[in-house]
């Protein structure tokens, strides 16, 4: 890039590498600036997240109440480093914490604080939390965003606690009773209760506050600070997060820049879910928007330790597997001093390879044509107080099976159905309960447009706000009618020899549906969950039907006392356009996301793969768990397989790769006609074979990653 484009283009568009070091109290006095200057050079980063004030003040602040870091003294630390970064020519974004405040703040301001319905504030580890309705967000925290400015004219603003306290507090301060009354014309909620309009309408509201304030602070940061000047709440990666106020749909559309704080896997989701969530949020925010990710060199797992470096191979798989999902990598150390300097040998090889490589991860489109369906509502009005169980899981189940199956497919939010439709051949809707009229009638239309559709439990069967529908909207598309009666056990709870509900199975047919062809030797599959019982008519037909429970304990008990029943567990049918339909009637989603047992993800992949009808654009064959991402960019072929071997049977950490390989690759190519095929990783070019519209070539090997350039 050259300096008069650099100068040009804003710097949320030219930034592609971040770093932060979350400084601590005491860093200011003990910090080796010239060790972080290489370190800079050396990960290649074009900007920087340095904490400036909110929670603790790393500057000399006129607000005497803006609690100064210990270490501070008569230090500007904030204004040194970012001096510092400037002669590097970085970008600067001063970081902010703005939930929480020290007692005396409290003191003289109570009315700005979070507190129950008794008046009793809401504390942590000696801090107060703000409350987001009042003048701290309102006057207080514009007029510190409008100081630094002044003082530090830093590019923007970074803040990932900006939601402020989660969904499972209710505050009951003076400006929230006036403001929920104003705008709703009732009370508070006294306590979450679900099936309360009031309480439901309180969690709306609550998101459209946090909304508020993120409009707010953008307009005090950019009449300050001129139009490029941006506030940016980090947001979470994942769909199916529930413990923040944080609209992803909505603050995903108002983002020139998305800062996400989504720093490693868990136990539920691998490292599969990062790639996922890079392809989300530019689903969001746009595919030439920049999508940057704070990643951990710090210790994470089932246990957190701050100051201990994290596995160097955990880490640069969730670098590798961001980047694959179009993420800028972020570095982020706690701390500007660390005894365990394990952790600086982390980032700076993916990041260099990020460098040399940037040009094939940006400017491009995913060419996937399946689309995976989600909503907010989806999660807050039927996840509700079970969220993992209702949610989480049926969509993990997806992505897992879809993701070991080797099928491309991109997130789509609910509301975006009609806008998405046009890439699409095929829809999934996991358990996709609570959605709109508006909703419905774009699953409607898709299908009728020649669309094909999996759809799974109750999806469609709530309205919005997670009551029961008296009619099944897709009745016309589908010839269903839904019972509201459930068979079986959804296994929520421990396992017990004793207690068998949850011991139920799957028969197959002697006539076997395409879906099913592939499990040879075998009439019943294990199942584990809840079957939805539905009237179907001519449209859809079962293919394979429900075995009830039986005991598990003792032996001699264990047989089947019904070796099948007339409720289909899974129905297929295809639709007057051309489109085929595919029920799961048992929750097979959610007990593949719960039990991982690799006949229900071949279920999963199998209804995909039917549903597509042979539009799916690649093939990947050869040994391993890869993850498949594939995107275009103008008239060049972009595929990043990710080699997840080894990393999918339990979280641990990641502390050896498992090469894989011969991998063979074949893609669709209807107007491209490439010439070679580069491999980015292994620097080597391989002769690809044209045939039947279809490019095809061979990998030896792959170690951790591939990037497969086809021009």
């Amino acid at each position: 890039m050259t300096d008069e484009t650099a100068t040009e283009t804003p710097w949320y568009r030219r930034t592609l590498r971040w770093g932060q070091t979350n400084f601590t109290e005491m860093d200011p006095g003990l910090i080796d600036m010239d060790m972080w200057k290489e370190y800079w050079r050396e990960t290649r980063v074009q900007g920087l997240i340095v904490n400036a004030g909110g929670i603790v003040a790393y500057y000399p602040s006129s607000f005497d109440l803006q609690y100064r870091a210990q270490g501070l003294g008569d230090r500007d630390f904030f204004g040194e480093f970012t001096a510092a970064a400037r002669k590097e020519g970085l970008t600067v974004l001063a970081r902010m914490d703005v939930n929480r405040a020290t007692k005396d703040f409290y003191d003289r301001h109570p009315d700005w604080f979070v507190v129950n319905a008794q008046g009793e504030p809401h504390t942590s580890n000696g801090r107060y939390f703000s409350c987001v309705n009042s003048a701290y967000y309102k006057e207080y925290i514009p007029q510190v965003l409008r100081e630094i400015i002044r003082l530090y004219q830093p590019d923007g603003f970074a803040d990932n606690s900006w939601t402020g306290v989660n969904r499972q507090i209710i505050c009951f301060c003076d400006n929230c009773k006036q403001k929920f009354k104003k705008e709703y014309g009732h009370d508070l909620p006294l306590s979450q209760d679900w099936d309360d309009p009031v309480y439901r309408s309180w969690v709306k509201w609550s998101y459209s506050c946090r909304t508020e304030n993120w409009d707010l602070f953008n307009k005090a940061a950019q009449e300050a600070g001129g139009p490029h000047c941006l506030w940016l709440g980090m947001v979470h990666g994942s769909p199916i997060n529930s413990h923040s106020f944080c609209d992803l749909k909505v603050i995903g559309e108002r983002s020139r820049i998305v800062m996400c704080d989504h720093q490693s896997r868990d136990a539920l989701n691998g490292f599969e879910m990062n790639g996922l969530s890079g392809n989300l949020l530019h689903t969001l925010a746009g595919w030439d928007n920049v999508v940057t990710e704070s990643m951990a060199s710090y210790l994470r797992g089932p246990h957190m330790f701050r100051k201990a470096s994290n596995p160097p191979k955990e880490t640069r798989m969730w670098m590798i597997e961001g980047i694959s999902g179009g993420i800028s990598p972020w570095y982020h150390h706690i701390g500007a001093v660390h005894e365990d300097k394990r952790q600086f040998d982390n980032a700076p090889p993916v990041m260099q390879w990020h460098e040399a490589n940037e040009e094939y991860l940006y400017n491009r489109l995913p060419a996937a044509n399946i689309g995976l369906v989600w909503s907010q509502d989806n999660t807050d009005f039927y996840g509700r107080e079970d969220v993992k169980e209702k949610i989480a899981l049926p969509w993990s189940g997806f992505v897992k099976s879809l993701t070991r199956a080797r099928i491309p497919y991109v997130p789509v939010n609910a509301d975006h159905i009609a806008r998405d439709a046009q890439g699409l051949d095929v829809l999934i809707l996991p358990d996709l309960a609570a959605m709109t009229d508006e909703q419905c009638q774009a699953v409607r239309e898709f299908v009728e447009a020649g669309g094909s559709l999996v759809f799974t439990g109750a999806t469609a069967t709530l309205d919005q706000w997670g009551e029961t529908r008296s009619e099944f909207p897709l009745e016309s598309i589908t010839g269903m009618k839904h019972l509201h009666q459930i068979e079986g056990n959804s296994a929520n709870k421990p396992f017990n020899l004793e207690v068998y509900d949850g011991h139920n199975y799957l028969r197959l047919p002697d006539d076997r549906h395409p879906v099913i062809q592939s499990f040879e030797n075998t009439a019943i599959l294990p199942f584990g969950g809840k079957v939805h019982i539905v009237q179907t008519g001519a449209q859809m037909e079962s293919v394979a039907a429900y075995i009830p429970g039986f005991p598990i304990y003792p032996p001699e008990f264990s047989w089947m006392r019904e070796s099948g029943s007339n409720i289909p567990a899974m129905l297929a049918g295809e639709h007057a356009a051309g489109g085929r339909l595919f029920y799961f009637a048992g929750d097979v989603d959610r007990c593949y996301g719960r039990l991982q047992i690799p006949d229900l993800g071949d279920l999963l992949s199998n209804a995909v793969k039917w549903a597509a009808a042979g539009t799916i654009p690649l093939k990947v064959e050869g040994p391993g768990y890869l993850d498949c991402k594939l995107y275009r960019q103008n008239e060049r072929l972009i595929l990043h397989l990710v080699n997840l071997s080894g990393t999918n049977q339990t979280l641990g950490y990641l502390e050896e790769n498992l090469p894989v390989g011969p991998i063979s690759v074949s893609i669709k190519v209807d107007d491209i006609v490439p010439g070679r095929a580069s491999l980015k990783v292994r620097n080597i070019n391989v002769k690809p074979e044209i045939k039947d519209s279809w490019v095809a070539f061979q990998i030896d090997s792959i170690t951790d990653h591939e990037l497969i350039i086809l021009d």
